[in-house]
């Protein structure tokens, strides 16, 4: 770091510009409450010189929580124009800015990974035979919401999880799992990067090979194009699911559930819909007959084994390339403690949250048709399903619930975010639970 921005200057200064840059921000998960107080905790030159890149862990102090951050700071004595809107402040003489935003200054990061850095805080380790060592052009993915991914020379994918949390990242042993087990349905692992919040080891970002020309499963199922060609591949979704559901099972182990783990289960269900009322009073109608569905679900999550899963499984976390498909994103619903997101689950968590993808998916496209085709690919998904592992349908009461309580969810995120859409999750909570949404 210059003498023009000793750390002690830089995280004064910081100290007041983040609580004003930090809430603009798409991954930020405190917009809207009220944050009390925001302090710097660590930083780390990763790349010194001019420009140079420093790693900083912010708290965020809200009125009842505390959460904390990984922002990557450039320092440039001169900012260009085209990094204008990345500018948080100036600390002397240096111009302190979003370096997730600098091609030039990112393209550097990716030899990091060669597994020698020993003299930092921060550790970056490398899961393949030979580390990518390079320096390639960079380009981010600026569809995400709570991380930030960048893509190197269409090589090589690094996503940075923004929220740091204390403990092992699922989305890194998954992966890391799956791919030592040499499941064709991830992409493959190359590094990932650690350092310590809390005073405890904390998972910083993961990197991954690129698949370039991959279709998303999302764009496959709402283009009036693609939509025959996607609801021909859906058997295929639905086995590759299981495929990988196998492999968690070999890789980490299954156990039986317990009466605690039952009524766990069922509490975070009845404690979502708790927690939707206040805002949502279109499930007003629905409460009593809902909960008495998540009672319903008791008999089988008692007798069901447990295991890892993905935990938040959609069409927008299924890639197809090179005719197979891949499973991305494996962190779970971000919202949830990590402690929780690690925890064996129901494999038919990540069935019910792709049959509820398929609702989604099928009004985008015709409302004419929505009904039917929706169902012709939640039973394509199932019967792909059952040629590996037992077939969802078998277990109704359980479906039913998982798929209800992500339909509660839905209504509460659209009712917040997007009320033009709360239509599709009220109908469908409505069709699980006059029993007439079938797979």
């Amino acid at each position: 770091m210059t003498a023009s921005a000793r750390p002690a200057e830089l995280a004064r200064v910081l100290t007041r510009s983040l609580r004003r840059w930090l809430p603009q921000q798409r991954w930020f998960a405190g917009r809207g409450g009220v944050l009390m107080s925001v302090r710097v905790a660590t930083m780390t030159t990763l790349l010194p010189g001019d420009p140079s890149l420093v790693h900083a862990i912010v708290e965020v102090h809200h009125t009842e929580r505390v959460e904390r951050y990984q922002v990557l700071l450039g320092l440039r004595a001169t900012l260009p124009d085209r990094l204008s809107g990345a500018w948080i402040c100036d600390v002397g003489r240096m111009s302190v800015y979003a370096a997730t935003r600098d091609d030039a200054l990112m393209s550097r990061l990716l030899p990091l990974f060669d597994g020698h850095r020993a003299d930092s805080d921060i550790r970056f380790e490398s899961s393949a035979d030979t580390a990518p060592t390079i320096t390639l052009p960079v380009r981010p993915i600026t569809a995400e919401q709570s991380n930030t991914s960048l893509v190197f020379g269409d090589r090589y994918i690094l996503k940075l999880f923004r929220r740091v949390l204390p403990g092992a990242h699922p989305d890194v042993d998954l992966h890391q799992a799956l791919h030592a087990a040499g499941s064709r349905h991830v992409a493959r692992v190359l590094g990932s990067m650690h350092g310590e919040v809390a005073g405890s080891p904390a998972t910083l970002a993961i990197l991954q090979e690129f698949l370039p020309d991959a279709d998303e499963g999302w764009a496959m199922a709402t283009a009036d194009a693609a939509r025959p060609d996607f609801l021909a591949l859906v058997r295929d979704l639905g086995r590759a699911v299981a495929d990988v559901h196998a492999t968690l099972a070999r890789a980490f182990g299954t156990r039986a559930a317990t009466t605690d783990d039952t009524h766990a289960e069922v509490r975070r269900m009845h404690d979502r819909l708790t927690a939707a009322l206040p805002a949502t009073p279109d499930l007003l109608d629905l409460e009593l007959p809902a909960r008495r569905t998540f009672e319903a679900a008791r008999p089988a999550i008692r007798r069901a084994p447990l295991q890892r899963v993905h935990g938040d499984l959609h069409l927008g976390q299924v890639l197809y390339a090179d005719g197979r498909w891949v499973l991305i994103d494996f962190e779970g619903e971000p919202g949830r403690p990590l402690a929780e997101r690690n925890m064996p689950r129901h494999p038919l968590l990540d069935v019910a949250g792709m049959l509820r993808s398929f609702d989604y998916a099928a009004h985008a496209g015709s409302p004419a048709t929505a009904l039917a085709w929706a169902d012709r690919a939640r039973a394509a998904f199932c019967d792909g399903y059952a040629e590996l592992l037992p077939d969802p349908r078998l277990e109704p009461a359980l479906l039913r619930a998982l798929e209800l309580d992500k339909a509660v969810y839905e209504i509460a995120y659209e009712r917040a975010h997007r009320p033009d859409w709360v239509a599709i999750p009220l109908g469908a909570a409505v069709r699980i639970i006059e029993g007439t949404d079938r797979p």
